[in-house]
Protein backbone atom coordinates (compact mmCIF):
# COMPACT_ATOMS: atom_id res chain seq x y z
CA UNK A 1 0.00 0.00 0.00
CA UNK A 2 1.55 3.51 -0.82
CA UNK A 3 0.94 6.18 1.42
CA UNK A 4 3.49 9.20 2.97
CA UNK A 5 4.29 6.74 6.06
CA UNK A 6 5.13 3.73 3.84
CA UNK A 7 7.10 5.76 1.49
CA UNK A 8 9.23 7.50 4.76
CA UNK A 9 9.79 3.97 5.72
CA UNK A 10 10.64 2.42 3.17
CA UNK A 11 12.77 5.04 1.40
CA UNK A 12 14.05 7.50 4.37
CA UNK A 13 16.10 6.99 7.65
CA UNK A 14 15.26 4.32 10.10
CA UNK A 15 12.37 5.58 12.47
CA UNK A 16 12.03 6.32 16.18
CA UNK A 17 8.94 5.01 17.62
CA UNK A 18 7.67 6.66 21.57
CA UNK A 19 8.41 4.23 24.37
CA UNK A 20 5.85 3.05 27.30
CA UNK A 21 2.56 5.18 27.22
CA UNK A 22 1.93 3.37 30.69
CA UNK A 23 4.67 4.31 32.67
CA UNK A 24 5.27 7.92 31.56
CA UNK A 25 0.99 8.85 32.38
CA UNK A 26 2.47 6.95 35.87
CA UNK A 27 5.74 8.61 35.98
CA UNK A 28 3.53 12.69 35.84
CA UNK A 29 0.96 10.48 38.89
CA UNK A 30 -1.82 9.11 37.08
CA UNK A 31 -3.46 6.07 38.52
CA UNK A 32 -4.05 3.53 35.79
CA UNK A 33 -5.04 0.67 38.22
CA UNK A 34 -8.17 -0.30 36.56
CA UNK A 35 -9.47 -2.30 33.34
CA UNK A 36 -9.07 0.67 31.15
CA UNK A 37 -5.57 0.73 31.73
CA UNK A 38 -4.67 4.55 29.78
CA UNK A 39 -7.44 4.64 28.11
CA UNK A 40 -9.09 6.03 31.31
CA UNK A 41 -7.42 9.31 30.59
CA UNK A 42 -9.30 9.57 27.50
CA UNK A 43 -12.62 9.76 29.65
CA UNK A 44 -11.24 11.73 32.83
CA UNK A 45 -7.91 13.86 31.39
CA UNK A 46 -6.85 13.72 28.00
CA UNK A 47 -4.75 16.63 28.27
CA UNK A 48 -2.56 14.20 30.19
CA UNK A 49 -2.38 12.09 26.86
CA UNK A 50 -1.19 14.46 25.29
CA UNK A 51 1.62 15.70 27.41
CA UNK A 52 2.26 12.22 27.28
CA UNK A 53 3.10 12.35 23.37
CA UNK A 54 4.70 15.67 23.37
CA UNK A 55 7.57 14.02 26.02
CA UNK A 56 8.41 11.49 23.75
CA UNK A 57 8.16 13.55 20.87
CA UNK A 58 10.62 15.76 21.91
CA UNK A 59 12.68 13.40 23.06
CA UNK A 60 13.42 12.16 19.38
CA UNK A 61 10.91 10.24 18.76
CA UNK A 62 9.39 10.14 15.11
CA UNK A 63 5.72 8.43 15.89
CA UNK A 64 3.40 8.30 18.81
CA UNK A 65 1.43 5.12 19.76
CA UNK A 66 -1.79 6.15 20.13
CA UNK A 67 -3.43 5.70 23.70
CA UNK A 68 -5.99 3.32 22.31
CA UNK A 69 -4.47 -0.08 23.07
CA UNK A 70 -6.99 -1.07 25.58
CA UNK A 71 -9.67 1.48 24.11
CA UNK A 72 -12.86 -0.83 23.20
CA UNK A 73 -16.34 -0.53 22.70
CA UNK A 74 -16.31 -3.66 25.01
CA UNK A 75 -14.50 -2.06 27.59
CA UNK A 76 -15.92 1.43 27.71
CA UNK A 77 -19.53 -0.17 27.88
CA UNK A 78 -18.59 -1.65 31.28
CA UNK A 79 -17.96 1.34 32.16
CA UNK A 80 -21.21 2.44 31.14
CA UNK A 81 -19.93 4.76 27.96
CA UNK A 82 -22.37 4.06 24.65
CA UNK A 83 -20.88 3.17 21.37
CA UNK A 84 -21.46 6.78 19.95
CA UNK A 85 -19.05 7.66 22.89
CA UNK A 86 -16.71 5.35 22.69
CA UNK A 87 -15.94 5.64 18.72
CA UNK A 88 -15.56 9.74 20.08
CA UNK A 89 -13.28 8.41 22.30
CA UNK A 90 -11.23 5.85 19.93
CA UNK A 91 -10.67 8.91 17.53
CA UNK A 92 -10.12 11.74 20.29
CA UNK A 93 -6.76 9.40 20.53
CA UNK A 94 -5.39 10.28 16.98
CA UNK A 95 -6.80 13.45 17.29
CA UNK A 96 -4.44 13.92 21.01
CA UNK A 97 -1.56 12.35 19.05
CA UNK A 98 -1.76 14.86 16.13
CA UNK A 99 -2.06 17.71 18.80
CA UNK A 100 1.40 16.72 20.35
CA UNK A 101 2.89 16.71 17.12
CA UNK A 102 1.69 19.70 16.34
CA UNK A 103 3.36 21.38 19.47
CA UNK A 104 6.57 19.46 19.21
CA UNK A 105 9.23 22.14 18.61
CA UNK A 106 11.07 20.08 15.46
CA UNK A 107 10.98 20.65 11.57
CA UNK A 108 11.25 16.82 11.13
CA UNK A 109 8.35 15.07 10.24
CA UNK A 110 5.96 13.56 12.96
CA UNK A 111 3.78 10.67 12.45
CA UNK A 112 0.65 9.03 14.55
CA UNK A 113 0.46 5.01 15.09
CA UNK A 114 -3.44 4.20 16.15
CA UNK A 115 -2.81 1.17 18.40
CA UNK A 116 -5.13 -1.78 18.29
CA UNK A 117 -4.17 -4.09 20.89
CA UNK A 118 -5.21 -7.80 20.61
CA UNK A 119 -8.72 -9.28 21.94
CA UNK A 120 -6.40 -10.06 25.45
CA UNK A 121 -6.25 -6.49 26.42
CA UNK A 122 -10.00 -5.95 26.73
CA UNK A 123 -10.03 -8.67 29.32
CA UNK A 124 -7.43 -6.55 31.58
CA UNK A 125 -6.55 -9.92 32.66
CA UNK A 126 -3.10 -10.62 30.72
CA UNK A 127 -4.84 -12.92 28.04
CA UNK A 128 -2.33 -10.97 25.61
CA UNK A 129 0.79 -12.83 27.02
CA UNK A 130 -1.24 -16.11 25.99
CA UNK A 131 -3.68 -15.87 23.35
CA UNK A 132 -5.89 -18.89 22.08
CA UNK A 133 -8.83 -16.99 23.61
CA UNK A 134 -11.47 -19.94 22.49
CA UNK A 135 -12.66 -17.65 20.09
CA UNK A 136 -12.98 -18.31 16.38
CA UNK A 137 -11.47 -16.68 13.73
CA UNK A 138 -14.62 -14.90 12.58
CA UNK A 139 -15.22 -14.00 16.26
CA UNK A 140 -11.85 -12.19 16.22
CA UNK A 141 -12.63 -10.54 13.04
CA UNK A 142 -15.98 -9.48 14.67
CA UNK A 143 -14.71 -7.78 17.56
CA UNK A 144 -11.45 -5.97 15.72
CA UNK A 145 -13.04 -4.50 12.60
CA UNK A 146 -15.50 -1.61 14.32
CA UNK A 147 -12.67 -0.35 16.10
CA UNK A 148 -10.62 -0.21 13.16
CA UNK A 149 -12.62 1.45 11.22
CA UNK A 150 -13.00 4.01 13.82
CA UNK A 151 -9.70 4.45 14.06
CA UNK A 152 -9.36 4.51 10.37
CA UNK A 153 -11.70 7.13 9.70
CA UNK A 154 -9.57 9.59 12.38
CA UNK A 155 -6.85 9.67 9.25
CA UNK A 156 -3.66 7.79 11.35
CA UNK A 157 -0.90 7.52 9.53
CA UNK A 158 -0.50 3.77 10.11
CA UNK A 159 -2.53 1.25 12.16
CA UNK A 160 -0.31 -0.43 14.69
CA UNK A 161 -1.74 -4.19 15.00
CA UNK A 162 0.41 -4.85 18.43
CA UNK A 163 1.04 -6.98 20.99
CA UNK A 164 -0.52 -10.46 18.95
CA UNK A 165 -0.08 -13.50 20.96
CA UNK A 166 -0.71 -16.14 18.37
CA UNK A 167 -1.31 -16.80 14.72
CA UNK A 168 -4.78 -17.46 14.54
CA UNK A 169 -5.59 -13.42 16.29
CA UNK A 170 -3.00 -11.99 13.51
CA UNK A 171 -4.76 -14.23 10.68
CA UNK A 172 -8.42 -12.45 12.18
CA UNK A 173 -6.24 -8.87 12.23
CA UNK A 174 -5.10 -9.47 8.55
CA UNK A 175 -8.87 -9.92 7.59
CA UNK A 176 -10.61 -7.08 9.83
CA UNK A 177 -7.91 -4.39 8.28
CA UNK A 178 -8.26 -4.94 4.65
CA UNK A 179 -9.87 -2.22 2.81
CA UNK A 180 -9.68 0.36 5.24
CA UNK A 181 -7.56 2.97 3.04
CA UNK A 182 -4.55 2.72 6.05
CA UNK A 183 -1.48 0.85 6.12
CA UNK A 184 -0.68 -1.49 9.07
CA UNK A 185 1.69 -2.85 10.72
CA UNK A 186 1.33 -6.32 12.83
CA UNK A 187 3.74 -6.59 15.94
CA UNK A 188 3.53 -10.20 17.98
CA UNK A 189 4.47 -10.25 21.91
CA UNK A 190 7.01 -13.46 21.80
CA UNK A 191 9.48 -15.43 23.78
CA UNK A 192 12.17 -16.61 22.19
CA UNK A 193 11.96 -17.72 18.32
CA UNK A 194 8.01 -18.38 18.88
CA UNK A 195 4.61 -16.54 19.59
CA UNK A 196 3.48 -16.70 23.47
CA UNK A 197 1.10 -18.77 21.95
CA UNK A 198 3.94 -21.30 20.98
CA UNK A 199 3.90 -20.84 17.15
CA UNK A 200 7.44 -20.52 15.16
CA UNK A 201 7.56 -16.92 14.27
CA UNK A 202 8.41 -18.58 10.86
CA UNK A 203 5.04 -19.45 9.82
CA UNK A 204 3.22 -16.18 12.40
CA UNK A 205 5.37 -13.32 10.01
CA UNK A 206 4.48 -15.55 6.77
CA UNK A 207 0.93 -15.06 7.44
CA UNK A 208 1.84 -11.21 6.76
CA UNK A 209 4.16 -11.77 3.79
CA UNK A 210 1.58 -10.96 1.09
CA UNK A 211 -0.64 -9.14 3.06
CA UNK A 212 -0.56 -5.37 0.73
CA UNK A 213 -2.43 -3.37 3.72
CA UNK A 214 0.87 -4.43 6.11
CA UNK A 215 3.65 -2.35 5.92
CA UNK A 216 5.80 -3.22 8.28
CA UNK A 217 5.90 -6.60 10.92
CA UNK A 218 8.00 -7.42 13.77
CA UNK A 219 7.22 -7.96 17.65
CA UNK A 220 6.74 -5.40 20.94
CA UNK A 221 6.43 -6.02 24.49
CA UNK A 222 9.09 -9.00 24.57
CA UNK A 223 12.27 -8.76 26.55
CA UNK A 224 14.67 -6.82 24.50
CA UNK A 225 17.34 -10.17 24.41
CA UNK A 226 14.65 -11.88 21.91
CA UNK A 227 14.54 -9.34 19.53
CA UNK A 228 17.43 -9.66 17.71
CA UNK A 229 16.45 -13.01 16.35
CA UNK A 230 12.80 -11.76 15.71
CA UNK A 231 13.97 -9.10 13.14
CA UNK A 232 16.17 -11.39 11.21
CA UNK A 233 13.57 -13.61 11.05
CA UNK A 234 10.87 -11.33 10.20
CA UNK A 235 12.60 -9.72 7.49
CA UNK A 236 13.66 -13.12 6.16
CA UNK A 237 10.40 -14.21 5.32
CA UNK A 238 8.43 -11.19 4.35
CA UNK A 239 10.88 -8.87 2.98
CA UNK A 240 9.15 -6.05 4.59
CA UNK A 241 10.72 -3.27 6.84
CA UNK A 242 10.55 -4.71 10.19
CA UNK A 243 9.52 -3.22 13.56
CA UNK A 244 10.72 -3.23 17.39
CA UNK A 245 9.86 -1.74 20.80
CA UNK A 246 10.31 -4.19 23.37
CA UNK A 247 9.68 -3.83 27.12
CA UNK A 248 12.93 -2.84 28.89
CA UNK A 249 14.08 -6.24 30.08
CA UNK A 250 13.08 -5.59 34.01
CA UNK A 251 9.87 -8.28 34.79
CA UNK A 252 6.89 -7.45 36.44
CA UNK A 253 5.90 -9.22 39.93
CA UNK A 254 1.97 -10.09 39.54
CA UNK A 255 1.47 -10.14 43.69
CA UNK A 256 3.77 -7.44 44.60
CA UNK A 257 2.21 -5.37 41.96
CA UNK A 258 5.93 -3.54 41.42
CA UNK A 259 8.86 -4.44 38.73
CA UNK A 260 11.91 -6.05 39.60
CA UNK A 261 15.63 -6.87 38.20
CA UNK A 262 17.35 -4.40 35.37
CA UNK A 263 16.68 -2.56 32.03
CA UNK A 264 18.52 -4.99 29.45
CA UNK A 265 17.80 -2.26 26.75
CA UNK A 266 20.53 -0.92 25.43
CA UNK A 267 21.75 0.96 22.38
CA UNK A 268 24.26 -1.60 21.31
CA UNK A 269 21.20 -3.86 21.20
CA UNK A 270 19.54 -1.10 18.72
CA UNK A 271 21.95 -0.89 16.20
CA UNK A 272 22.32 -4.47 15.88
CA UNK A 273 18.10 -4.68 15.32
CA UNK A 274 18.85 -1.92 12.73
CA UNK A 275 21.85 -3.95 11.05
CA UNK A 276 19.39 -7.02 10.48
CA UNK A 277 16.50 -4.79 9.37
CA UNK A 278 14.46 -3.06 11.59
CA UNK A 279 13.07 0.26 10.18
CA UNK A 280 11.24 1.10 13.29
CA UNK A 281 12.82 1.34 17.34
CA UNK A 282 11.47 2.22 19.78
CA UNK A 283 10.27 0.93 23.53
CA UNK A 284 7.39 -0.86 25.54
CA UNK A 285 6.92 -1.04 28.83
CA UNK A 286 9.56 0.90 30.97
CA UNK A 287 11.28 2.44 28.34
CA UNK A 288 10.79 6.29 28.72
CA UNK A 289 12.12 9.30 26.99
CA UNK A 290 15.58 9.46 28.16
CA UNK A 291 15.91 5.86 26.07
CA UNK A 292 14.13 7.09 23.25
CA UNK A 293 16.76 10.08 23.18
CA UNK A 294 19.58 7.75 23.58
CA UNK A 295 18.17 5.59 20.54
CA UNK A 296 17.21 8.81 18.40
CA UNK A 297 21.06 9.93 19.37
CA UNK A 298 22.38 7.07 18.18
CA UNK A 299 25.12 6.63 15.41
CA UNK A 300 24.13 4.73 11.66
CA UNK A 301 23.31 0.99 12.11
CA UNK A 302 25.89 -1.38 12.49
CA UNK A 303 26.52 -4.81 13.81
CA UNK A 304 27.17 -5.70 17.27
Amino acid sequence: MTSDFADALACGRPLVLDGGMSNQLESAGHDLSDGLWSARLLVEQPEAITDAHLAYFEAGADVAITSSYQATFEGFARRGIGRQRASGLLALSVELARDAARRARTARPLWVAASAGPYGAMLADGSEYRGRYGLSAGELERFHRPRLEVLAAARPDVLALETVPDTEEAAALLRAVRGLGVPAWLSYTVVGDRTRAGQPLEDAFALAADAEDVIAVGVNCCAPEDVAGAVETAARVTGKPVVAYPNSGEAWDAETRSWRGRSSFTVARVRGWRASGARLVGGCCRVGPGTITSIASSSAPAST
